[in-house]
């Protein structure tokens, strides 16, 4: 019995070992280690000639357009301002190849694209439509105002008064 044990988890491990490798050999091609660097870098590294847009001390943006698709590609002056600019892009849903200091935004097709090249982390927030009827969970108090206000309550005066009052 005692020299069965170590046979068994031998025999154990080398199957572990062998299914491991060649099941994610073919799922996902290797991601590179996550580029750094200025806008004018990451854009090169991507193959897109930036067409920069917005050029601040805080931020600097273009729109870059390759083979695979448009893009944003967005880079910071610091982690923290990357960070409030995602925060506030979920509120309108999408995908987001985040690195250090910057993000490229774009289709999802484009975006999973993207990583091959520059690495980082995918983040997708989900869609938001108007017209939803506030019934996805959250804080609808916040939505009414981003959809034009066809919820109503804006209607014919002061904005948002009553927009907290419950039936």
């Amino acid at each position: 019995m005692r020299t069965e044990r170590p046979r068994l988890a031998l025999v154990v491990l080398a199957l572990a070992l062998l299914s491991g490798c060649g099941a994610n050999d073919d799922e996902a091609p290797k991601t590179p280690k996550t580029a750094t660097g200025s806008l004018e870098q990451l854009a090169e590294q991507a193959t897109c000639d930036p067409n920069v847009q917005t050029d601040a001390e805080e931020l600097r943006q273009a729109n870059c357009k390759t083979g695979d698709g448009r893009y944003i590609l967005t880079t910071f002056a610091t982690d923290r301002g990357l960070r409030e600019w995602i925060n506030e892009a979920n509120d309108y849903g999408g995908s987001y190849l985040v690195g250090r200091k910057w993000v490229a935004s774009g289709d999802a097709k484009v975006v999973e694209t993207l990583r091959g090249r520059l690495g980082g982390t995918i983040e997708t927030a989900p869609e938001h439509h108007s017209g939803s009827g506030g019934s996805d969970g959250g804080d609808s108090d916040d939505d009414s105002g981003a959809n034009g206000g066809d919820s109503g309550e804006s209607k014919g005066g002061d904005g948002h008064s009553g927009h907290h009052k419950k039936g």
